[in-house]
């Protein structure tokens, strides 16, 4: 039995809370600084947190190395189980040669790589955010966009970049479901109150995209189709949580921007093609030759083929939206197992006992067993053999072999940090800055998700927490809470479990400090962005926001 201690440290929540920094940051100097291989830079920020939590917190060291089996665990399960089986579909497509057929078809609807970025990274992305989550949409956007002509780190930086703004609503909404429970506030009213502070972020997404592809010579061409994009989805997510149903603001809102893209190329002129601008860094971002040979160039395909080659992914809507349906995902839900993970007892610095310790087996309704069965109707779909779907299984294992030893390395070190109280430390210690705390409640999501890779999981950890510290300063307990998961989605694109699933995807193993660091300067901007919001919200200029 553990019992968390807030302030180990000379019984002071600041010098607790430098320790408790401590694996954050090795691990972000090690990947952005060092420019070490995420796995190696993930397994030494796992064993600081555990040298945090035994030597410095007191933790049993059985108690801390449990922690991090759990969390080693639940990185396999649901979270890389996910990521597997949605590149293994994608893999099914490039060896039947039928993603080839989808990349010309995008290619028509638009030559310029700028709004082939936006439509794909962004608004199909957000499509597979909301049914999926999880990564899914950083692994299935980027092969997208690399089969369409971009380099490798350029496609992941796009693929990071874009999925921010539907974080929040993804997978059907499970980190508002989380949220309101953590939280003990309604879902409907939080998922409205996050829908008045995302679709805001969401108007600058697409802005941001096309100046990655090109630059201010991209802002300059595209801003119309651009800020038209982000304004549509930004509208449809607000309409869609505060007035429809928080669960689909993420479906409704993506597909109103890519019908609003969409229309917007058929009206707008006619430009030559732009190919994406060179990024710096010579020839280690040249594709390699295998994504190479996936992007040569053909003529117009029969639309039977153009169907086929769509088929997949209608099939993964078809698949997921059945399964969220009430009465088949009431029956899908009997097959969940919850159990607690053996030999682990935790309690809280009150003495109550931690639900950190129950583990979860949905095997079900998780969007990883729902994705495996929408690769095996592909097949079908496809006629492509056992043999050869096996073939593609192995391969998506091998291309993800080191992601999954980073994904399942960071899962340990957050639950470890979150066992032993490292987290709960950094947490209070922010929300003692009383009425300012509305200036850096998004700083405490952003830093749950960066850790976790997910915006559920900082819901978890700090969702009832922005609740204690709105009470103590005076503060919209609804603001508070909503803004933690509104700030979190800005941490997705600088989780390490995230850069290690868009290095796997794209072929660039190792490289996943180079993603880091072309990707942070947008996340703090962004930040900084939501803090401001969520200040003004607070205060009279915009407290009329706050349902």
């Amino acid at each position: 039995m553990y019992q968390q201690v807030l302030d180990p440290v000379a019984d002071s929540l600041g010098w607790s809370s430098l320790v408790a920094a401590l694996p954050l940051a090795v691990l972000f100097v090690l990947l952005g600084g060092v420019r070490m291989r995420a796995w190696t830079a993930s397994l030494i920020a796992l064993a600081v947190s555990l040298a945090v939590a035994i030597w410095t917190y007191g933790m049993p060291a059985g108690q801390a190395f449990l922690a991090g089996s759990e969390g080693a665990a639940f990185g396999f399960y649901p979270i890389l189980w996910i990521v597997i089986n949605a590149l293994w579909v994608y893999n099914i497509t490039v060896t039947t040669g039928h993603f080839d057929v989808l990349r010309r078809s995008f290619a028509q609807v638009s030559d310029d790589h700028r709004l082939q970025a936006v439509l794909i990274a962004f608004s199909f992305g957000a499509l597979l955010e909301a049914l999926a989550g999880f990564g899914t949409p950083v692994a299935v956007t980027s092969v997208m966009l690399i089969a369409l002509g971009f380099r490798p780190i350029k496609a992941a930086v796009l693929a990071l970049t874009a999925n921010t703004a539907p974080v929040a609503f993804g997978a059907m909404a499970t980190p508002i479901v989380t949220l309101g429970k953590v939280a003990g506030e309604s879902g409907d009213t939080l998922g409205a109150m996050v829908g008045r502070q995302t679709p805001i972020l969401a108007v600058f997404v697409p802005l941001v995209l096309v100046a990655i592809v090109d630059g201010r010579r991209g802002l300059r061409e595209t801003w119309p189709v651009a800020l038209l994009c982000g304004a549509a989805f930004g509208a449809a997510q607000y309409g869609t949580a505060n007035f429809i149903s928080v669960p689909l603001a993420d479906v409704i809102a993506s597909l109103v921007s890519a019908a609003a893209v969409v229309l917007a190329v058929r009206l707008r002129p006619r430009r030559a093609a732009v190919r994406p601008a060179p990024v710096a860094g010579g020839a280690a971002d040249e594709p390699t030759p295998e994504f190479a040979g996936r992007v040569e160039s053909g003529g117009r395909d029969p639309r039977a083929e153009t169907a086929r080659a769509y088929a997949p992914y209608a099939i993964i809507i078809a698949v997921f939206v059945i399964c969220q349906i009430g009465q088949v995902k009431d029956q899908l839900d009997k097959a969940t197992r919850t159990f607690s993970w053996p030999g682990l007892h935790l309690t809280g610095p009150t003495g109550k006992p931690l639900t950190l310790t129950t583990f979860t087996f949905n095997y079900l309704t998780t969007p990883g067993t729902q994705m495996l069965v929408a690769g095996l109707i592909t097949m079908a779909a496809l006629g492509v053999g056992l043999r050869k779907a096996l073939r593609a299984y192995w391969a998506t294992l091998v291309q993800l072999r080191w992601a999954i030893v980073t994904v399942m390395a960071v899962l340990a070190l957050a639950f470890v940090m979150n066992a032993s109280g490292q987290t709960v430390t950094l947490g209070t210690w922010m929300a003692g800055a009383g009425g300012a705390f509305a200036l850096i409640s998004p700083v405490l999501g952003w830093l749950g998700t960066a850790v976790t890779g997910s915006d559920t999981s900082s819901n978890s950890l700090f969702g009832a927490l922005q609740i204690t510290a709105a009470n103590k300063a005076d503060l919209s307990p609804v603001l508070m809470a909503a803004t933690n998961s509104s700030g979190g989605v800005l941490g997705k694109m600088v989780s390490p479990q995230n850069l290690a699933i868009a290095a796997a995807a794209v072929g660039l193993d190792g490289r996943e400090g180079d993603i880091f660091r072309r990707v942070i300067l947008w996340s703090l901007l962004f930040l900084a962005g939501m803090c401001l919001l969520s200040g003004l919200q607070s205060t009279g200029v915009l407290g009329w926001m706050v349902p």
